[in-house]
């Protein structure tokens, strides 16, 4: 597994098959939970939420109905600073997805003003 550097993501962003999936908690997620750290809130437009710890709870099954079948996209995972998107990428792999950690994540994007934030509730997200 590869990581996925900012600038990988920028490009590709909005891109068939590519899916940013942010692996935070669900406030996080929304932009309502913010590390002292960082500089704004948020998260990148069209992210979906999948927060690690309900991953980790879920058989294979529940995954797949989810995100769909391993051979219909290319998943990348972000959080905060990488580490438990690092996690969830290990994860997404083991089901057989191709799933690759933006180890900047939050972290990183939420540093370079003129990266798009989005906050509040979206209509993509996964969890229910």
């Amino acid at each position: 597994m590869t990581d996925v550097d900012r600038e990988e993501v920028v490009r590709r962003l909005g891109e068939e098959g590519f899916v940013v999936l942010d692996v935070r908690s669900l406030r996080e997620y929304r932009g309502e939970a913010v590390a002292p750290c960082d500089p704004r809130p948020g998260r990148i437009p069209g992210a979906l939420h999948l927060d690690v710890q309900e991953l980790l709870g879920l058989a294979p099954a529940s995954v797949l109905a989810r995100l769909g079948p391993p051979e219909a996209s290319e998943l990348v995972t972000y959080c905060h600073s990488g580490s438990r998107s690092e996690l969830a990428a290990q994860v997404l792999g083991s089901l057989g997805y191709r799933a690759r950690n933006y180890r900047g994540s939050w972290h990183e994007w939420s540093r370079d003003e003129s990266l798009p934030a989005a906050t509040g509730p979206d209509a993509e997200f996964t969890n229910s």
